[in-house]
């Protein structure tokens, strides 16, 4: 299965624009929109790696997303910019990820990393609608797949829709 995570609004045109043309070229296509979930901020207690492991304390939606991430060939997130940079609703969903890798750590290509929690190596892209620099935003995302000991697709915007397709179909 293929899991597209959305923040934008349902009857954002061009959210649903993308959407339709990823269901239309790519098989098995799960859509899953933020407004329709309540998803609180993480809130730094580290309890998903010390007290509860792999489980966050906060009781929300979020839950449901991490099972989803498992059970997913790849994960596409869809926002829109603020200040050059992803929504806050998008960095939420980032931020809760933590459950997804334990505390210990260990060097690899010569960086300081978190063994990850599953056997699932993650691979997850990231479409945005807006103005940023997307060298920065494709640098951050690399950044946090390496933190996820995952792959990134790429970032890319909304409207480039061969782009995309060609990352998610040759991924």
């Amino acid at each position: 299965m293929n899991l597209i995570i959305s923040v934008l609004k349902k009857e954002d045109l061009h959210n649903q624009k993308i959407i339709e043309t990823i269901q239309k070229n790519i098989n098995q296509v799960e859509i899953i929109y933020a407004e329709d979930m309540s998803i609180k901020g993480c809130i730094g207690c580290n309890r998903c790696w010390l007290v509860t492991p792999g489980v966050c304390t906060i009781k929300d939606d979020y839950e449901k997303l991490l099972i989803k991430y498992l059970q997913s060939k790849q994960v596409i997130f869809i926002t829109d910019l603020k200040l050059g940079f992803v929504s806050y609703q998008l960095k939420n969903i980032i931020d809760r990820i933590l459950p997804l890798a334990t505390m210990n750590l260990r060097f690899k290509n010569g960086q300081m990393r978190h063994y990850p929690r599953y056997k699932k190596h993650l691979k997850m892209g990231l479409i945005y609608k807006g103005n940023g620099n997307p060298e920065f935003l494709e640098k951050w995302f690399e950044r946090v797949m390496i933190n996820l000991d995952g792959t990134s697709i790429g970032t890319y915007h909304i409207e480039n829709e061969e782009e995309i397709l060609n990352a998610l179909i040759h991924c």
